[in-house]
């Protein structure tokens, strides 16, 4: 059976996700890094989405609509005796001077930037980023210095999104692979509930497939920007479900007569 019908028969087979439990180990950690591949894709698409049109609108307003500031001794100065705020085709950007905004004022929005008074806050796809003036300590930068450090970010473009991918890829694996291991154990204790003769690999080969109906779920919740309240408690309670009724498909073994 190959691993895109196995994808398929998981968002609905317990009866499946039982058999699959004799297969290789090797072919369920592909499998884990698969399912993990599709679920990152919609992340980084409005991640690098966001990041692209913040950056693009960030240059034009810093040339022509921004007042002229510089970033010295850690501090943002400029002649605004209060602060900018723009909104540009669903971005926001927050230019403060005075102190008065806050990053949690920025964090607020789904896609905005935030020049403060000690930092920058780059908010993509509701991920904040941070950068301290204290990083140019030593350094006078002006808002045509900046301008160029955002024309060179976009030329880095193609290479910036393939890393950021990665990144999110690694950390998204390592998660996945925690998490399947963390069920795997649970499956034991629905093992030794349910009196079935299985061992710690075939909980996990089951676990790897148990987690693919909320993955995919909130894969496509993530790809239709849809929040999800509770959404780990779900995603738990619908795994720790789908195992169990795989687990219960297994046949008890007979009693010694």
């Amino acid at each position: 059976m190959n691993i895109f019908t196995q994808l398929f028969k998981s968002l609905y087979s317990p009866k499946d996700i039982a058999r699959f439990r004799f297969q290789g180990i090797g072919k369920t950690i592909l499998y884990v890094f698969f399912l993990t591949f599709i679920s990152v894709l919609p992340t980084t698409y409005y991640f690098a989405n966001g990041f692209l049109e913040g950056i693009k609108n960030t240059g034009e307003l810093l040339k022509n609509e921004l007042p002229a500031f510089t970033i010295e001794n850690g501090e943002l100065r400029s002649s605004a005796a209060e602060p900018v705020i723009i909104d540009k085709g669903g971005f926001r950007i927050m230019f403060d001077s005075t102190g008065q905004t806050t990053k949690e004022d920025v964090e607020r929005y789904t896609n905005a930037i935030g020049f403060l008074k000690h930092e920058i806050v780059l908010v993509a796809n509701s991920e904040a980023q941070y950068y301290d003036y204290a990083m140019f300590q030593d350094m006078k930068l002006t808002d045509k210095d900046i301008h160029s450090f955002i024309e060179t970010l976009q030329a880095l473009m193609p290479v910036i999104v393939p890393v950021t991918f990665v990144i999110l890829y690694i950390f998204a694996s390592a998660s996945k692979f925690i998490g399947i291991s963390f069920l795997a154990f649970i499956g034991l204790i629905i093992r030794g509930t349910l009196g079935k003769n299985i061992k710690y690999r075939h909980t996990w080969i089951m676990s790897a497939y148990a987690v693919t109906l909320s993955t995919i779920f909130f894969t496509i919740m993530e790809s239709l920007q849809v929040i999800v309240p509770y959404a780990l408690a779900i995603h738990w309670f619908v795994s720790v479900t789908v195992l169990f009724l795989a687990i219960k498909e297994i046949p008890s073994p007979k009693l010694a007569e």
